[in-house]
């Protein structure tokens, strides 16, 4: 019986060249972009093997960053936001660059710090299409758009509804040494001023590991 040239056998994990991190199955992982100077590609690995001519692949489930859609960037996406997709690809291993968390969006807006590994998603995304699932999230303030974990947002104490500084007229640091806040549609004039809850205040909050 002839030998099949390209027989493939799983490996439990692949050691990243030049360095003692190792890679298995469910990891998610930065990989050389083909284009010179650009960021790394982000995947999930699903799968690693090696053929009997010794070479490594792995199959991964592509991650994509909000200006590689078809919509591109918008107001309310974070740095950090990446949108898993149902684009799978077959890489060489030795295209893996190090390893990276991909942190829920629950998960991600109550880390106090966030280093140049961790990301985070709350879409899906269909690159053939361009559809988002879910394709209908909350949304806050006047101006109605999904929460940007990276802006700051300051809470009404009566009807608990999130509110952008500068859709009120107001810089960040107004909004910081603000005593309390009431929106217009709850404010009245015998508001007691008081020491605003940390509580009252989300977004930006997070400091950046180097």
């Amino acid at each position: 019986m002839a030998r099949n040239k390209h027989a493939k056998r799983n490996l439990d994990f692949y050691t990243i060249r030049g360095t003692n991190k190792v890679v298995r199955a469910g990891d998610c992982v930065l990989m050389r972009a083909s284009e010179k100077n650009s960021l790394p590609y982000v995947a999930h690995v699903e799968k690693i093997e090696v053929d009997n001519r010794n070479n490594l692949k792995v199959q991964v489930r592509w991650y994509y960053r909000p200006e590689e859609t078809i919509g591109g960037r918008r107001q309310f996406h974070g740095a950090r936001e990446l949108f898993f997709s149902d684009h799978y690809d077959i890489q060489s291993a030795h295209t893996i660059e190090g390893k990276c968390i991909v942190h829920t969006f629950k998960n991600y807006t109550k880390m106090e710090n966030v280093g140049p590994g961790d990301f985070f998603c709350r879409f899906e995304y269909r690159p053939t299409s361009g559809a988002f699932i879910p394709d209908q999230i909350a949304v806050y303030c006047k101006c109605e758009m999904p929460y940007n974990p990276d802006d700051l947002m300051i809470q009404c104490e009566e009807c608990k509804d999130w509110y952008h500084p500068s859709c009120l007229d107001m810089t960040i640091e107004q909004a910081k040494q603000l005593d309390r806040f009431v929106c217009s549609d709850h404010s009245y004039d015998e508001d007691v001023k008081k020491p605003i809850s940390m509580e009252n205040v989300k977004g930006e909050h997070k400091r950046r590991k180097k």
